[in-house]
Parts: structure tokens; sequence; C-alpha cells
């Protein structure tokens, strides 16, 4: 990494040079945190040491509450462990689709952004809303935020799917209880540039007389260019120049262009395919029940991770049901090699 950084061939790339210099501040971040980890537990063992010497017990409170920290540290370094995946450590978009029944799922949509934005301040993540669509009585139809930090897309991946409220409306005057839902939805920040690259070898080039007007040149010579793209099907000409390079160069233009169309309809068809899923769960089965009444639980019913907590979680402490999901998803593939 750092060698490849130093070439001075890559200083005029700077596209290249970007995403090598984010690789290596992910990689000395993690190895700063492993770091950290390792010199912590060590301060505290000879802490601990010094404690049963002396008898002292500040010194055993002190060991205690940094051995505390030291387990939830742990658990956050053994989470992004299992951040593996190509897209993990991308930024990420999260939408908020409040379900059938009016004023009670948009009420419970809006909460559930409050329960997100609370997440990513606690992470040092930057948060903005995209786009929002506002109920008509109260909280929100939808609402689409962009989370920009590392593994952003990594850890609220595990909150895609419908979630499941049950409690006593403060909008029925009858104080009955009623149950919602509410979709969420989370999907990479991608880099939108496509480099088309067209190999010389998937091109069958032809050359004809090029017809209609341009005077008696255009007549007897071949200066049209037909261009086949062999790999797509795609087959594109041109005639408006003189010379047959010229025409050349224009044909290709037109191929790079017309290939850059079809991988846009492409990319969009798997994100229809992909709302369309979104669509479906918002009638499947949830991921995810907060009970509020008559008891106090919110359970994953992916993992079974589950706790009573349900004000803290509300307030955006989801780290165990991610955790939980992401331990769930590496021990599946796992098993499955």
């Amino acid at each position: 990494m750092a060698l490849q950084i130093e070439n001075p061939a890559l200083w005029e790339k700077p596209a290249e040079m970007q995403k090598l210099n984010k690789e290596k501040t992910l990689l000395e971040k993690a190895v700063g945190e492993f770091d950290s980890f390792a010199n912590r537990l060590s301060d505290a063992s000879v802490l601990l040491e010094m404690a049963v010497e002396a008898q002292d017990e500040d010194s055993f409170l002190e060991v205690k509450a940094e051995v505390a920290g030291l387990e939830k540290y742990g658990q956050e370094l053994e989470l992004k462990r299992v951040l593996n995946g190509e897209l993990d450590s991308h930024n990420t978009y999260l939408s908020i689709n409040s379900g059938a029944g009016g004023t009670e799922s948009c009420d419970w949509a809006e909460m559930l952004l409050r329960m997100y934005m609370r997440y990513a301040d606690e992470h040092g993540f930057k948060c903005s809303v995209v786009e929002m669509t506002e109920g008509e009585g109260a909280g929100i139809k939808s609402c689409t935020l962009l989370i920009e930090g590392p593994y952003a897309y990594g850890y609220l991946k595990a909150e895609s799917g419908v979630h499941r409220l049950v409690r006593i409306s403060p909008f029925d005057s009858n104080a009955r209880r009623h149950t919602s839902f509410a979709s969420v939805f989370a999907w990479a920040e991608v880099d939108d540039d496509i480099n088309i690259e067209v190999r010389p070898d998937d091109l069958r080039v032809e050359t004809f007389r090029a017809s209609g007007a341009g005077g008696q040149h255009v007549n007897r010579t071949d200066s049209a260019v037909r261009m086949h793209h062999i790999p797509s099907g795609v087959i594109v000409s041109c005639q408006m120049e003189r010379s047959q390079i010229q025409n050349r160069e224009k044909a290709l233009k037109m191929l790079k262009a017309r290939l850059y169309e079809i991988e846009i309809e492409k990319r969009n068809a798997e994100k229809d395919a992909m709302n369309a899923q979104k669509k479906a769960n918002e009638w499947g089965s949830q991921i995810r029940s907060y009970v509020m009444h008559p008891y106090q639980m919110v359970k994953d019913h992916r993992t079974d991770f589950e706790t009573n907590q349900v004000d803290d979680v509300m307030n955006g402490e989801i780290e165990g049901f991610i955790m939980a999901y992401l331990k769930s998803q590496l021990t599946s593939e796992v098993a499955s090699k």
C-alpha cells in the first residue's frame, strides 16, 4: 500500500490516488484501534496487580470501570471484523417509508427517523436529509437520509426490512392499542462515474460510401463508418464528416454514449428489483418488533436478540441488534463454505 502511494506515476491519476488514500486511512484506523485496545488492556492489568498488592479499593473500582469500557470497545472491534463486504466501508443511503395506517404509521416512521439520526450522531457519522415527504396529520410518509462515515453501510444494512410498533396510540381518544408498520431500506453510496472501455478486439468496423448531400467527394470515397460492438450487439454509423478518420472518432464516441446508456438502464433495473423487494417486504413478516404496551420489549425476529430498554433503543442504542445480525450473517457464510 505505501509503495503504491509513493509511486510517482500514480500522482497523475487523482481518482486512483484518492481511492488508495481512503483505503490507507481505513487500515491505519483499524491498526490504531487494535493497538489502543491492547495498550488499555495492558494498563488495566498492571493497575489490577497494583490494586491487589496495595489492597486499594479505589484502584479496584477504576479497574472495574476500565474493564467495562474495554468490553464495549472489544464488541465494537468485533463488529468491524465481520464488515468484510465489498461495499461495507461506504457511506449509505437510508430510506424510511410509512406503511398502511395513516397518521399512526407516519408518526412511527418519524420515530424511526429520530432513532437513526441519534445513532448517526452517537457514532460520529454525518447525517443529512436527502428528501422528505411529511404526513398529512403528523409524522412523515417517507424520508431518505445520507449517512456518511467509515462503514456506515456495513452497520446500517442490518436495518433493512419492516419494523413493527405496538403501543397505546396518542392519537386515539379512547387510548386503544395500535400496531403500526414502517419499512427501512439501506443501500451503499457508490461512485457514479462509469468508465466505458471499448477494446479494439470487440469491434468490427466497416466503411461504406456515404450517400445524400455532401458533393462529389462523399460519393466516390468510402468515408462513412459503421461500427459493431460484438459483446453488446450495438451498431452505430457515422457519415457526417468528410474524413473517414473523423467519422470513426464520431462513431466511437456514439458507441461509448450508447454503452453508457445501457449501463445506466442496467443499474436502474437492479435498483427497481431491489425496490420491488422492499415493497413486497412491507406486506411480509417484520424483522423487528417494538412493543411499548402491555409490556416493554424490542425483539429482532431474525436473531432473537431482544432488550426491554425500549427508550434507549429509540434514542439510537441499536448496536446490540446490529452486532447480532452481522454475527448471524458471518455464521451463515461460514456454514455455507
